[in-house]
C-alpha cells in the first residue's frame, strides 16, 4: 500500500469519533427538520435545498450570473433589483458538475455538496484543534461546531459548509507549514465566499512571520535570548507530535515557500471581485452589487444600534434577533479569550477577521451569526475548557443538551422564521 495512503487511513481512523460525533450532532438536526415537515406537510429536503441563498446558488448554476447591475428601480417590488453576481462561482461550478455526473437535479446536487463539505469542515476542525490542544478537544470542537444555535446552515445547500472545509485545511495546513497547499487552499476559499479575505489576512500574515524567521535563522540570528533559553521540546513539543513523522524529518524550509504561498492565496477572491467588475462595467463593481443587497462595512454602528434596542426591548425583540446577539457577544468574548491565550497567529487572524466582518457589516442583523459560523477557532477555548471536564457524563449531557437546543432553533428557522438564517 503507498504510503500517502497508509497515512490518509491513519488520520481518518484518528478523525473518526469527530467525524460521527458531528454527524450524530448533525443527524439529530436533519431528523427533527424532516418530523417537523412530515407533521406540516412542507417536504424537508425540498426545504433545505431552495431556502433563500440556496435557491440562488442553483439559479447561477443552472442559468449563470447577471450580465450587468440592474437599472435603477427595476425589480423594487420583485427583488428582482438583487444581482446574482453577489455570489461567489466555485459552489455553482461543483453544482453543475455534480449535476453533469450524476442523475441529480440542481438542489439535489447543492444539498449533496453541503453534506460532504460538512463532514470535510467537520474533520479539518478537528485536524486543526487536535494540532493545538490535543485529540480530545479536537473531537469536541468539530461536535460543537455542529451544535451551534445556526448549525442548521450546515445542512442547508449554503456556502458556509464548503468554505469552513477549505478554510480549516488551509489554515491546518499553514499550521504544518504547507504552504503551497495552504495558498491553493485558500485561493479556492476566495471562489466561495467574500468573507474569505480574513482567511486570506491570515495566511498572509503566517506567511511573512514565517519568512522573517527563515531569513532571520540563515542570516545566524536565531530566536532571542528569551525563547533560546527553553528547550525546543519545550517550545514547539517533540518534532513527530508536533508535525507528524513526515514533516518531522522534513529540513528546514527557505523562505520562499511562504512567500509564494501567500501569493497565492489572494488568487481566487480577487479574481472573481475584478471579473465582477468587468461584467458590470465599472471598477467598483462588487461593491455596487452589495449595495443592492444592503451590505456595506460601516464599522458597527448598525450593529451597536441593534443591539442596544435589544437590550433595552428584550421582550419585544424577535427570538431569531435575540439569538443573534446573544451570539455575536459570545463571539467577542471567546475571540477575546483567543487572543489572551495565544493561539497560533494563523488563527487569531482568521477568527478575528470573521468577527469584525460579522459585527462590521450592515447587512441585515439576522444573518450576522451565520457570518460567523465559519470562525471556528473561536470555539478552541470552549472545546478545551469541555476537554478537561473529568466527567464524561456531564460532557455527554452539555453537548447533547446543546444538539436537541439547535435542532430545535434550526427547524424554527428552515420552517418559522421570516429571515435566511
Amino acid at each position: 500500500m503507498p504510503a500517502r495512503l497508509r497515512r490518509l487511513r491513519a488520520a481518518a481512523r484518528e478523525a473518526a469519533p469527530a467525524l460521527l460525533g458531528f454527524a450524530a450532532v448533525r443527524g439529530l438536526g436533519v431528523a427533527v427538520l424532516f418530523y417537523w415537515g412530515h407533521r406540516h406537510g412542507r417536504p424537508a429536503a425540498e426545504r433545505m435545498a431552495t431556502l433563500w441563498d440556496a435557491q440562488r446558488y442553483t439559479e447561477v448554476a443552472a442559468a449563470g450570473y447577471d450580465h450587468g447591475l440592474p437599472s435603477p428601480g427595476a425589480g423594487a417590488h420583485t427583488g428582482d433589483a438583487y444581482s446574482n453576481l453577489a455570489f461567489f462561482p466555485l459552489y455553482p461550478a461543483l453544482i453543475r458538475l455534480v449535476r453533469a455526473v450524476t442523475p441529480l437535479g440542481f438542489p439535489s446536487a447543492a444539498l449533496l455538496i453541503a453534506w460532504v463539505a460538512s463532514l470535510a469542515a467537520a474533520w479539518g476542525i478537528f485536524a486543526v484543534a487536535a494540532w493545538c490542544h490535543g485529540r480530545r478537544t479536537g473531537v469536541l470542537a468539530a461536535v460543537v461546531w455542529g451544535a451551534l444555535p445556526h448549525a442548521v446552515v450546515e445542512s442547508l445547500a449554503y456556502t458556509e459548509a464548503l468554505f469552513t472545509a477549505l478554510a480549516a485545511w488551509s489554515l491546518y495546513a499553514v499550521l504544518t507549514r504547507r504552504w503551497i497547499w495552504a495558498g491553493a487552499l485558500c485561493s479556492l476559499a476566495g471562489l466561495t465566499r467574500p468573507t474569505a479575505v480574513a482567511l486570506v489576512a491570515a495566511v498572509v500574515a503566517a506567511a511573512v512571520a514565517a519568512s522573517v524567521r527563515a531569513r532571520g535563522r540563515r542570516a545566524g540570528r536565531g530566536p532571542g535570548p528569551a525563547e533560546a533559553s527553553r528547550p525546543a521540546e519545550e517550545r514547539w513539543g517533540p518534532a513527530e507530535e508536533r508535525w507528524g513523522p513526515a514533516e518531522a524529518s522534513r529540513p528546514a524550509e527557505g523562505w520562499w515557500r511562504p512567500c509564494l504561498g501567500a501569493a497565492i492565496a489572494p488568487l481566487g477572491w480577487l479574481g472573481f471581485i475584478a471579473w465582477v467588475g468587468a461584467r458590470a462595467g465599472r471598477w467598483d463593481g462588487y461593491l455596487a452589487v452589495q449595495r443592492l443587497w444592503h451590505s456595506r462595512f460601516d464599522g458597527g454602528v448598525s450593529t451597536a444600534l441593534q443591539l442596544w434596542h435589544t437590550c433595552l426591548h428584550p421582550a419585544s425583540a424577535p427570538l431569531t434577533t435575540v439569538v443573534v446577539a446573544l451570539v455575536l457577544c459570545a463571539g467577542a468574548f471567546l475571540c477575546a479569550l483567543t487572543v489572551a491565550q495565544r493561539q497560533p497567529l494563523p488563527l487569531v487572524v482568521y477568527g478575528l477577521g470573521l468577527l469584525v466582518i460579522a459585527v462590521g457589516d450592515s447587512a441585515y442583523f439576522a444573518v450576522r451569526a451565520r457570518f460567523l459560523l465559519p470562525a471556528f477557532p473561536l470555539l478552541l477555548p470552549l472545546a478545551a475548557g469541555l476537554a478537561r471536564i473529568r466527567s464524561g457524563g456531564v460532557r455527554l449531557t452539555l453537548l447533547s443538551t446543546a444538539a436537541a437546543l439547535s435542532a430545535l432553533y434550526g427547524a424554527y428557522l428552515v420552517f418559522v422564521g421570516s429571515h435566511a438564517p
